[in-house]
């Protein structure tokens, strides 16, 4: 490619989205390097190449996850005849498995950038002027390279709330993955999925947790299945400090104090943890890196990027994954974008990420899985009257047997799994949104979400043979609408 540069392209940033597009434009004949470097969170985390999903996100989320599904697991095993019992739960073996296993993916992204080509920098990027970057090391030593285009895939990183000892007292997602010990008693900040997924796995697996939140849980997110997630983990264990913010953290011994205000009577209460974490949401990392010296335009206060199409307002600059604004902050739309992006700047591609109908999954204790809009969203983008909602309650075959309670709540409880179905009256009744709560969430929403992406339509899934037994068939029979004001529960089996 003619032009004076050192490269073809440089990419900021080492996670997936960034990995994804460094890799498909050295395949395309880019001559390519991709810088990345892990700032230690305030309590001294780092890790390695592969970003936030691989080393303190999705991957070890899900794994200990797992954990809990699987100690949730042993009181159905009973019911199906095996003969065990457990001695409880062992921290330090969970965490040595998921680390070791992290390690070998940052081991296997270096090999896969050799393989294809792409030089690895790991070194802190910043802008000295459009074209030009400045690496700096860990050990604090500098070299400038030029590129003649960019993609920024920085990603996000952890808000603190800027409250008295929160840096020094609590952790956050960047930090729970690797703790050495067992939390102990936790105290999750925050109304996030990230808080209640950390507070689901951590309850599982024996710790005692509570939630704080200062208003709606889950934003942005269905609503209706939000206040069920919460209820059924409320019910199964974990205690939920609503309306409440903290005021200030204090070591105390080796706990934590925490000074929070109720704000809906106005007074102080304080209450020691073992542990801590902080998921108030998570904001871009492009403060250091030299979007003036490039020109860049950026929200000030979110640090994110307008990118429209992932291009900037500097034409030779791009930007993908959670830095960019009003994106979802998900593993695999950056990937797709940075893919996207590769083969439009180096091989004349046409297609560009389309943003709508992302499917998603929180992986709660009752896991939930969504594509398309909310049920708020269809009512205040289409209007009540043109929106039909479908709904339905039930139990899994699996846990039908199980009858075993713990401190007085059915271990599996009756209607506690809800499907949901947003049609558009005037469309045929296109399905707009589908919304699953129960085990395995993200298989289920999976392959839905490629039916919405094709305009299916609520009388091509009735039309469609359910597979049996499973939770999934209940898409294909659904009768009862919102509108209706009849029982979505289940009466027998």
């Amino acid at each position: 490619m003619s032009h004076s540069y050192d490269y073809d392209l440089i990419v900021i940033g080492g996670g997936s989205g960034g990995l994804a597009a460094s890799k498909e434009a050295s395949i395309l004949g880019a001559k390519v390097a991709c810088l990345d470097f892990v700032t230690p969170s305030p309590q001294g985390s780092t890790w390695g190449l592969g970003g936030t999903c691989v080393n303190v996100g999705c991957i070890p989320k899900k794994l200990m996850h797992q954990a809990s599904v699987l100690g949730e697991s042993f009181t159905d095993a009973k019911e199906f005849g095996w003969k065990i019992s457990s001695e409880g739960h062992d921290w330090e073996k969970m965490v040595q498995s998921v680390q070791d296993y992290i390690g070998s993916l940052n081991w296997g992204y270096r090999t896969a950038l050799r393989e294809k080509n792409v030089t690895y920098i790991n070194a802190k990027g910043k802008f000295v002027d459009p074209h030009t970057i400045l690496c700096t090391k860990k050990n604090g030593k500098t070299e400038t390279i030029t590129t003649d285009k960019v993609i920024i895939a920085v990603g996000g990183r952890p808000k603190y709330l800027g409250v008295e000892g929160d840096t020094e007292c609590c952790v956050s997602s960047d930090d729970i993955f690797s703790l050495p010990t067992k939390p102990g008693k936790t105290l999750c900040v925050g109304a996030s999925y990230i808080s209640l997924e950390t507070a689901g796995f951590l309850t599982g697996i024996g710790c005692e947790v509570a939630v704080m939140a200062r208003s709606v849980f889950l934003r942005g997110f269905d609503q209706d299945i939000s206040d069920k997630i919460v209820s059924h983990m409320e019910r199964h264990g974990t205690r939920f400090i609503r309306k409440a913010v903290p005021k200030k953290f204090e070591k105390v011994g080796d706990k934590v104090k925490v000074t929070f205000t109720n704000q809906e009577f106005g007074f102080d209460v304080e209450e020691e943890f073992d542990t801590v974490m902080l998921a108030v949401g998570r904001e871009a990392c492009t403060k250091d890196l030299g979007l003036e010296e490039a020109g860049l335009t950026y929200n000030p206060s979110s640090g994110k990027i307008e990118a429209p199409d992932e291009q900037t307002n500097v034409p030779h600059i791009y930007a993908i994954g959670d830095v960019l604004e009003q994106r979802q902050e998900l593993t695999p739309v950056a990937i797709k974008a940075g893919v996207l992006l590769a083969r439009r700047l180096y091989a004349g591609g046409v297609l560009k990420m389309d943003y709508n109908g992302v499917p998603t999954t929180v992986f709660t204790p009752l896991e939930y899985g969504c594509v398309g809009l909310s049920e708020e969203e269809a009512i205040a983008e289409h209007g009540e009257e043109n929106v039909e909602v479908y709904v339905s309650m039930l139990k899994p075959l699996e846990w039908m047997i199980v009858k075993e309670e713990h401190e007085g709540v059915m271990h599996r409880e009756d209607n506690s799994c809800y499907v949901k179905l947003i049609t558009l009256l005037s469309e045929n009744e296109r399905v707009i949104g589908l919304h699953y709560l129960g085990p395995n969430a993200g298989e289920i929403t999976q392959g839905y979400a490629v039916a919405l992406k094709c305009g299916a339509t609520k009388a091509q899934f009735d039309s469609t043979v359910g597979i049996h037994p499973t939770v999934s068939e209940e898409f294909t029979g659904l009768t009862i609408t919102r509108r209706s004001g009849k029982d979505a529960a289940k009466k027998g089996c």
